[in-house]
């Protein structure tokens, strides 16, 4: 996939009209985890740097097209305003007569950020004039929320019909790692597939399984195939719906020659509770009323040796129930061995995401991800309207 970039392009004296994702936690107030707006930073610096102005876009929860407080931009503008190191003046709609005047006053360096987009829901239904309304704002449309590329938004693709559109730094990043896993990674190619069903996860399974070499397949959803398998799983997740559905896709695999590697040992417990007994099951099967709660140390051997002299790694969805610390070693050791790997190794998906951040080892891979639904559709092999709005035609 190739996108038209903002390195294309001559920004001087330009008003850009700039999507970013700044949907951040905020408590009493105040932004408790501004790494969203910073990793729109560079993008934004590079535009102002090269002479532009800015009208800044972006969503906060979900306020379902009615104006609230509680859902409005004011906390992050200045959040925003004391990263960036200048001025952002918060827009007090995101449409209207005085909102086009603030943006048509804008000067070389100003920055202006609009209030939540999902006030209204024409943002979501891609209502035609209100992205024709965001477009007037700017000569230039730059793209830099890829946790929002999948979505058909007005911000998102609309406005791309109506000014020269070009990515940011953090979509063509996004970009640049994903694209390869798809289209012609380095091979060896192992995917690491872990979460809680089946039935959100099976499409990324069938669509990797095309370009891997092992893919392995952790957590909750790892019940369904041993089942398929013949072994017990005790009291363990089981989607029965999806038996056949596993049962075809490990045919598929080894038809293909993808090795396939399921839990071979386990972490349960009587019941699925934090402060729950851990009890270590040596072997596939889960035998009585047990429920698994994460792999066991033969899996972590078996996933760390094929991490070894992987060139290439994609790892999406923890590997057992990590939020509770008495099962967070499996997701943890699988976490440590991607840190080890000297391969290019991507982090896609919000639970792998919180699992390396939690484990603080998120300068040890390639690329994390910034969009969770983004990448598993990207990774789906799936087109995203917010990215087919920027390619080089």
């Amino acid at each position: 996939m190739v996108l038209n970039t903002i390195r294309d392009t001559n920004f001087d004296n330009k008003k850009v009209v700039i999507r970013v994702d700044f949907n951040v936690p905020i408590k009493d107030g105040k932004v408790t985890d501004p790494t969203r707006i910073k990793a729109a930073l560079p993008t934004i610096k590079y535009l102002l740097d090269n002479g532009a102005s800015l009208v800044v876009m972006s969503h906060r929860g979900r306020p379902k097209g009615k104006k609230s407080e509680e859902f409005s931009m004011a906390p992050i503008a200045t959040e925003f305003s004391a990263l960036l190191g200048r001025e952002v003046k918060l827009a007090p709609d995101v449409i209207g007569d005085e909102v086009a005047k603030m943006a048509k006053d804008l000067k070389k360096g100003e920055v202006l950020l609009l209030e939540n987009l999902r006030f209204y829901n024409e943002e979501t239904d891609n209502d035609e004039n209100y992205a024709k309304t965001l477009a007037s704002y700017g000569d230039v449309y730059v793209n830099d929320a890829f946790g929002t590329a999948h979505r058909a938004h007005a911000s998102t693709e609309g406005v791309s019909h109506f000014l020269p559109s070009y990515a940011g730094f953090l979509i063509e990043k996004e970009v640049k790692f994903m694209d390869p896993l798809l289209s012609n990674p380095e091979k060896p190619f192992v995917a690491i597939i872990g979460g809680s069903k089946v039935s959100s996860k099976i499409t990324v399974l069938e669509s990797l399984s095309k370009t891997c070499n092992t893919i392995v397949i952790g957590g909750g959803m790892a019940y369904t195939f041993l089942k398929v398998q013949g072994y017990s799983i005790g009291k363990s997740l089981l989607e029965e719906d999806y038996l056949e559905t596993a049962k075809s896709f490990l045919a598929k695999a080894e038809e293909r020659g993808v090795k396939v590697i399921l839990p071979l040992d386990h972490v349960c417990a009587a019941t699925f509770a934090e402060d729950a007994t851990p009890v270590s099951v040596d072997g596939a099967s889960i035998e009585g009323d047990l429920i698994g709660m994460d792999i066991g140390p033969k899996t972590i051997a078996a996933i760390s040796a094929e991490l070894k002299d992987a060139k290439s790694v994609v790892w999406n969805g923890p590997m057992g129930v990590f939020e509770f610390d008495a099962f967070a070693e499996g997701t943890k050791k699988v976490a440590l061995a991607l840190a080890d790997c000297k391969g290019i190794t991507v982090v896609g998906g919000g639970d792998s995401v919180a699992a390396i951040n939690k484990f603080d080892l998120a300068d040890k891979v390639s690329h994390v991800s910034t969009g969770g639904g983004a990448s598993l559709e990207f990774l789906e092999g799936k087109t995203l309207p917010g990215l087919k709005a920027l390619e080089a035609k």
